[in-house]
């Protein structure tokens, strides 16, 4: 590295090669743990704060967990510290902001993936499923499927191999039921606390015929014996757009015989009430069970 060239990621070594001061340090950069800068020439997201970190933690580490989860793009918060894991045998890390495990990680269950060394989305799932509610990990699971970085063979074979690691049990109940059709995190919650009760198991994207057979639209979920439907509306449907689509859909499935149940982010932290209702509604139209 030349003299006064940093990038955009970089250690107290680096800073202190190209020549910066401590207080041109503390001008351009921002610590993400001790001796690992981001500048503040970029914005400190979770990747430029993981590049930093990969820096400083011995190179056989790997991002774990939720972190490793983010990465990977799946719907969770990052708002904790960073989560590493470094295999058996390695020292293990101790900075402030970073959470690091110790244990085995077999050559299948590690990649790179943004130029980050990261667990794979398999075992990314199953560390999750020791600390995580089930709909959580079913919204994580469903993501993860969706963008194609996991997949129902590849987990099968993690979890066939994962005797008594914290959470398995877990795991293989949800694998069971993870679904790349579900298109959100709130569709994903309201499957599960549709899976998770009594009543029958509800179809994704469930598709909505006109009379001449032609699929018009698609619904989040439903059950297309019964003719119900249960969507889920979120801010973006406010616009006014959207909105006028909707309601153009909703007129339309509705013509044609359909019942349709609309839940917002209200209803997601109560899901006794969606069961409710879509059992009401399954329950005027026929359904037993």
């Amino acid at each position: 590295m030349a003299d006064g060239e940093l990038a955009p990621f970089y250690t107290w070594q680096d800073a202190q090669q190209a020549g910066l001061t401590r207080a041109q340090l503390r001008d351009d950069g921002v610590r993400v743990t001790r001796g690992s800068y981001v500048s503040r020439a970029q914005p400190l997201t979770l990747d430029a704060a993981c590049h930093a970190v990969a820096r400083v933690v011995p190179r056989q580490a790997a991002f774990s967990h939720l972190t490793a989860a983010a990465l990977w793009g799946a719907p969770v918060s990052t708002s904790g510290p960073l989560q590493l894991v470094v295999p058996r045998g390695v020292v293990r890390p101790r900075r402030r902001r970073l959470v690091v495990a110790v244990r085995t990680l077999d050559v299948d269950d590690v990649r790179q993936h943004r130029g980050l060394r990261t667990t794979s989305p398999a075992q990314t799932w199953l560390d999750l499923c020791a600390g995580s509610t089930p709909g959580e990990l079913v919204a994580v699971g469903d993501a993860l499927l969706r963008a194609g970085h996991l997949d129902p063979g590849g987990l099968q074979r993690r979890l066939d191999r994962a005797a008594g690691a914290p959470g398995v049990v877990l795991a293989r109940r949800l694998a069971t039921v993870l679904d790349p059709g579900a298109a959100s995190r709130p569709e994903s919650l309201l499957r599960w606390a549709l899976l998770d009760s009594p009543l029958p198991a509800p179809e994704v994207q469930v598709p909505v015929l006109d009379r001449w057979g032609r699929v018009v639209v698609h619904g989040d979920l439903g059950y297309r014996r019964w003719k119900v439907l249960v969507e889920y509306e979120g801010r973006q449907h406010a616009e006014r757009d959207q909105f006028r689509r909707d309601v153009d859909r909703y007129s339309l499935t509705a013509a044609d015989g359909w019942l349709v149940l609309r839940f917002a982010d209200v209803h997601l932290a109560r899901p006794g009430v969606v069961v409710d209702r879509v059992g009401r509604a399954l329950l005027s139209r026929g359904a037993r069970w």
